[in-house]
C-alpha cells in the first residue's frame, strides 16, 4: 500500500510532463497526460482498495471485502481522514455479524472521523443505536436513532428506523418487579 503523498507526487510529475508536451507542440499527448494525472488525484481522495471493498460488499461478499481491506496495512499513513472513516465503517459492517463489541468500536471511530455521505453516517449511527439498545443503554440508543433519522434525508433507512423504534417500544418496562406485582394467585399466597 502506497502512502497517500506518493499519489500526489506521481500526479505532479505527470502534470509536469504534460506541460512539457504542450511546450513541444504535442497537444494531444499533453491532454492525455493531464487526464492520466486526474486518475491519481481521484485515487488520493477515493482509495482504490476501499472502492473495491464497497463493490464486494454490494454483492454480500464479506470475505472478498475483508481481503481488499486487509491490503491497507497502515490506514493512518495511507488514507486521508474521511477514508479512514470509511475504512472503520466497512470493518464495522463486516464485524457486526459476529462480534458486536468490536463492531461498536469500529462504528464509533468511523463516526468520530466522519463520513462524507449523510446516509452512510445515518447507517453507522443506526448500527450504533442497535448495539447500544442490545446493551441496555436505552437513552443513548434513542439519541443515536434520532440522529440517524435526521441524517436520513432521502428516506433510505426509514423501514429500519421504524423497526428499531417498534423494538424499543416493545422492550419498554422494568426487568424486575418490586412490590405486589405478579399474578393474583401469587398475591393471595403472599397475603
Amino acid at each position: 500500500m502506497y502512502n497517500k503523498i506518493i499519489k500526489l507526487v506521481i500526479a505532479a510529475g505527470i502534470i509536469a510532463f504534460a506541460v512539457y508536451q504542450f511546450t513541444e507542440g504535442n497537444i494531444g499527448n499533453g491532454i492525455m497526460f493531464i487526464l492520466l494525472s486526474l486518475i491519481f488525484v481521484f485515487l488520493y481522495f477515493k482509495n482504490e482498495f476501499i472502492l473495491l471493498a464497497f463493490l464486494r460488499l454490494r454483492k454480500q461478499d464479506f470475505e472478498g471485502a475483508k481481503k481488499w481491506l486487509d491490503k491497507i496495512k497502515n490506514p493512518e499513513a495511507a488514507l486521508v481522514r474521511k477514508q479512514q472513516g470509511y475504512y472503520n465503517y466497512l470493518h464495522g459492517l463486516m464485524v457486526s455479524q459476529t462480534n458486536v463489541n468490536e463492531a461498536e468500536k469500529y462504528f464509533k471511530k468511523a463516526v468520530s472521523l466522519g463520513l462524507s455521505m449523510d446516509h452512510d453516517m445515518a447507517m453507522a449511527k443506526l448500527n450504533l443505536s442497535g448495539i447500544a439498545f442490545s446493551k441496555r443503554r436505552k437513552i443513548e440508543a434513542e439519541k443515536l436513532l434520532a440522529e440517524a433519522q435526521k441524517l436520513d434525508k432521502q428516506g433510505m433507512l426509514t423501514d429500519q428506523i421504524k423497526m428499531m423504534k417498534e423494538n424499543m417500544k416493545r422492550a419498554v418496562g422494568p426487568n424486575q418487579h418490586f412490590g405486589a406485582g405478579g399474578s393474583i394467585r401469587a398475591q393471595k399466597r403472599r397475603g
